[in-house]
């Protein structure tokens, strides 16, 4: 686990393995979300390249016999 420091302006660095792994860019928008007692961030993707990231998901669903 990596560890960071807060500045006095409540910045924090993302480390370089973390950024290449995630493919972080500077300028970059990530969403902000507390859930249980922890912050994460989520990098928000261009919609160009989320394109086919869905690609050989299983999409076979059981339904309900009076839905379609």
């Amino acid at each position: 686990m990596t560890e960071v420091t807060i500045s006095s302006k409540y910045q924090v660095t993302i480390p370089k393995t973390v950024r290449e792994s995630m493919e972080i860019f500077a300028g970059q928008k990530v969403q902000v979300l507390i859930y249980r007692n922890r912050i994460e961030l989520i990098p928000i993707k261009p919609i160009k390249k989320m394109k086919g990231f869905l690609k050989g998901i299983n999409t076979d669903v059981e339904r309900d016999k009076d839905r379609i």
